[in-house]
């Protein structure tokens, strides 16, 4: 048995173009482009891609990109300041403060303080209670990309037993939120759980966010489940000095078990920075008051 790679390349690809043809229809409606601010602070060289990344595909969206970015050392009230700025700009749909911040930066702080209609990362208490409540709102870009991938895949997920490993704010809990949305039977794991294999091993879903390479094994897995690998992790690569990517999942032995699995990279990556500009879109249109297309 060989598992079917679940292409999330090919999949945001569709999503971005979905995005793409709704935010020129928002413009012509609206008369101005949905906008996207996103900030930065400081110079992580990660950081810094991620920013550069997302700015390319907001344009390519046919939405505004506006880049704000501050050096290592600026006070916390300046950066404060900038997100008020930016909650009041009417041209501004979108606010995501690229993470982590600074070490003299509160981040929860930080956070709070965006316009939770306009936090279209999904990070604040806001959209996480209303997540957990039921509400509409904004679901963290990651978890909301795997669900998608997963309904793909699987088509109605209501009855399935379904394992999330790992219990972070940005991924873990989302995740366990919108699959209990979905009418699964949901487990929360994480490294204290006791007979951690076992418990993976009765899913019919396996949504790995652990930030442990290759944690999960061939082994561990249900024959035939669907394996979700949010891991980004960087380990030593067959030529010194060289590094590689690679998941939480060990995909070599989890392929010959799993029913379908995402790679690492272009399985999961890609849908997250899809669902950024999925979510500024329905920001731009619920502010304007522009109906859309479910996407």
């Amino acid at each position: 048995m060989t598992a079917e790679t679940i292409d999330g390349k090919a999949f945001a690809a569709t999503l971005r173009g979905k995005v793409g043809d709704q935010a020129r229809a928002f413009e012509a409606a609206a008369g101005r482009q949905a906008g996207l601010a996103v900030v930065l602070v400081g110079e992580d060289p990660a950081s810094q891609i991620y920013v550069r990344s997302k700015g390319k595909a907001t344009l390519e969206a046919g939405m505004a990109s506006f880049e704000h970015k501050l050096a290592a050392d600026t006070p916390e009230a300046e950066l404060l300041a900038l997100v008020d700025a930016l909650n009041a700009d009417p041209a501004v749909d979108g606010i995501l403060v690229q993470l982590p911040l600074p070490p003299h930066m509160n981040e929860a702080k930080v956070i709070a303080t965006i316009d939770p209609d306009k936090d279209v990362d999904g990070f604040t208490v806001v959209n996480a209670g209303r997540l957990a409540t039921g509400l509409h709102g904004f679901v963290p870009c990651t978890p909301l990309g795997c669900l998608m991938l997963l309904k793909d895949r699987l088509g109605d997920l209501a009855g399935l037993d379904a394992v999330v490993i790992g219990r972070s704010n940005i991924v873990g809990k989302p995740m366990a939120q919108l699959l209990l949305k979905e009418s699964c039977t949901v487990t929360v794991a994480h490294s204290r759980t006791r007979d951690l294999a076992d418990v993976v091993r009765r899913a019919d879903i396996v949504v790995a966010a652990v930030g442990r390479p290759a944690m999960v094994t061939g082994d561990w897995l249900k024959p035939g489940a669907t394996v979700i690998d949010v891991g980004i992790n960087r380990v030593p690569g067959a030529e010194p000095g060289k590094t590689k990517l690679v998941g939480d999942v060990d995909f070599p032995s989890a392929s010959t078990v799993a029913g379908a699995i995402t790679p690492v990279p272009g399985g999961v990556g890609p849908m997250t920075i899809a669902c950024l500009l999925r979510n500024t879109l329905v920001a731009a249109q619920r502010r304007a008051g522009v109906r859309g297309t479910e996407i």
